[in-house]
């Protein structure tokens, strides 16, 4: 067997200490007499893997107690429209600010349920920056402020905690969560797709403030209802089990990695000396902002794009995969999540040279 190293925003890779327990695991779990994805969601072994999940994620994260931890489905995009509907509570604007794709796609779909407040924007810079607060716009008549902490295509992190101005903050972490300590009480909601650096595709994660639920109006459909879900502990519906059980692993994965501020060093690691190829390299160049770049999505692009085909088709060839940029920004993206180990980052780096080298 010979695995490449994978390089993609997502479904990314996992570690592979995670798909080796799986391939172990995956014609009988504990003893069970059978495999995790033919257990039934009610039943007494899956009941162990569930309370385990949350557990460890609580404790990864150390989320408060007065925080539902959901499990859901749909996807962070789901998620663009059911935060409306939970969260309005009566009132007809909520605050975005937009950085990049998602943000994008977010407010697009907050606008179908309320009045979308632009806080800032950084569209006219072609989403290279997070925008200066001295210009935020933020009412405190809306119902909460959003923004993506992480913009997976452009390569965007917000570094800080925004000011929210005492709204309820809420924020998608589907590409930065658990690589970096955050203070979960500063928030009213944050919510992830996994399939970047949690596990697989198929599971959302959504963390709300106990007294941010039970406000949905009655149109909104059950399995969208966050009180309805956490009634049922996320199985009002049945639920991606296997999916469950994949992110548990890599949560006890990562436990045993020291942790999340563990894992940040390592990732403050793995950036920085990749970003350092880049901005010393003569071919390739990295369009954020500095102070803004992100840790876990490093896009570049080369100087003479008539090389794009012939750079991705090098790094496959010397097992780099999943290089290519997203088609709406062009060039190159590295996605060096969690999973991704430093030497990774290191072949990577040493293909670059290479390549520039000889073209």
């Amino acid at each position: 067997m010979s695995r490449v190293y994978n390089f993609s925003a997502g479904p990314s890779t996992l570690p592979e200490a995670v798909l080796a327990q799986a391939q172990q695991e995956m014609l009988e779990w504990h003893d069970s007499g059978m495999s995790v994805m033919e257990m039934s969601h009610r039943g007494k072994h899956f009941a162990i893997i569930a309370e385990e999940l949350e557990s460890d994620l609580r404790s990864l994260m150390a989320i408060p107690a007065n925080y539902k931890v959901l499990f859901l489905q749909g996807g962070a995009s789901g998620q663009f429209s059911f935060i409306p509907q939970n969260l309005l509570n009566g009132k007809t604007k909520a605050c975005y600010i937009k950085t990049g794709a998602w943000s994008e796609k977010a407010i697009s779909d907050a606008k179908n349920y309320c009045d979308v407040v632009l806080t800032a924007s950084s569209e006219a810079e072609k989403y290279t920056h997070v925008p200066d607060v001295a210009g935020w716009v933020i009412d405190t008549d809306a119902a909460y402020l959003h923004y993506t902490s992480n913009e997976t295509i452009h390569g965007v992190e917000f570094s800080d905690v925004p000011d929210s101005k005492g709204l309820p903050l809420v924020s998608d972490m589907s590409s930065n969560i658990l690589s970096r300590p955050i203070d979960v009480s500063q928030y009213g909601l944050i919510y992830a797709g996994t399939q970047k650096n949690m596990g697989p595709s198929g599971v959302t994660i959504v963390i709300v403030r106990d007294d941010l639920i039970g406000h949905a109006p009655k149109t909104t459909p059950a399995v969208f209802n966050y009180a309805e879900q956490a009634k049922n502990q996320s199985m009002l519906n049945t639920p991606a089990t296997y999916n469950w059980y994949l992110v548990g692993l890599v949560l006890k994965w990562l436990q045993g990695q020291g942790g999340v501020a563990a894992m940040e060093q390592r990732n403050i690691a793995k950036a920085a000396k990749l970003y350092q190829a880049i901005d010393q390299s003569a071919l390739y160049r990295n369009p954020v902002a500095t102070p803004y770049r992100s840790r876990m999505n490093v896009p570049f692009i080369l100087a003479d794009e008539n090389l794009d085909k012939a750079f991705i088709s090098a790094a496959e060839a010397n097992g780099l995969y999943e290089l290519k940029g997203h088609r709406s920004v062009g060039g190159m993206r590295a996605s060096i999540y969690n999973a991704m180990p430093e030497a990774g980052v290191d072949a990577l780096i040493a293909f670059m040279a290479e390549f520039e080298r000889t073209h």
